[in-house]
């Protein structure tokens, strides 16, 4: 499960229970500051998707009619995750961070959703820490499109320039196209927040997974 659940193997290094834990606004106003880094990050957004939608429409996708669940933000350390993590926080209305594949994800809910091409708007950032498994683009690595009840038929339609599809759950198995420069676009059926919401998972407040690695300046084999 992709929010209530470990939904995966931990990894052998040593860690913490990988509870989550509730943490208040309190909590969260105590914390150091980001302004500028989250400033760069959200105005960055923009262009991401803009970028990928065109390389969509020269695969014959068009992706002007989904709405978007959310894009994805790799950092190149569990010292840089909790640092995003926490800028972020401060311009958010929720955080559900939960032990996905091996560690911990969070699912930020803006409190000002970042509007993109077409009208549309980005309700959320996935930030993810390093995992040793593969090249990982660091920074804005995927954005998530919600084709809805369609998604059979579209991932028929343009199998021949998907990369590939994921497992994550019954209730969501996206496909991919995966980009030479490491970056990616996801096609779901349903958005991430509908997701953990259907899992009985809920977004109030700023919830974090307990969580220790062995080395937090340990990163994952990285491009960008």
């Amino acid at each position: 499960m992709i929010c209530s659940g470990r939904g995966g193997p931990r990894p052998s290094a040593p860690t913490s229970s990988g509870s989550e834990q509730p943490r208040t606004d309190m909590d969260r106003a105590d914390r150091p500051r980001g302004g500028g880094m989250v400033e760069e990050l959200l105005q960055a957004i923009p262009a991401f998707e803009a970028a990928q939608a065109e390389r969509c429409a020269g695969l014959g996708i068009d992706v002007s009619g989904f709405a978007l669940s959310h894009v994805a933000v790799r950092c190149r350390t569990w010292r840089d995750y909790l640092r995003v993590r926490d800028a972020l926080e401060q311009v958010a209305v929720a955080n559900l961070e939960n032990v996905w594949n091996g560690r911990p994800i969070s699912k930020i809910l803006l409190a000002d959703p970042v509007p993109v091409s077409a009208g549309r708007t980005v309700p959320m950032i996935e930030l993810i820490p390093p995992f040793h498994q593969r090249v990982y683009r660091m920074g804005l690595e995927h954005v998530g499109y919600v084709v809805g009840e369609q998604i059979d038929g579209f991932e028929k339609a343009h199998l021949g320039v998907l990369t590939g599809k994921q497992f994550q759950g019954t209730l969501n198995t996206p496909v991919y196209r995966l980009f030479p420069d490491y970056t990616h676009v996801k096609f779901y059926r349903r958005s991430l927040h509908d997701v953990c919401v259907l899992e009985g998972a809920e977004f109030a407040g700023f919830r974090h997974a307990e969580w220790s690695p062995t080395d937090p300046d340990a990163g994952p084999y990285e491009v960008g």
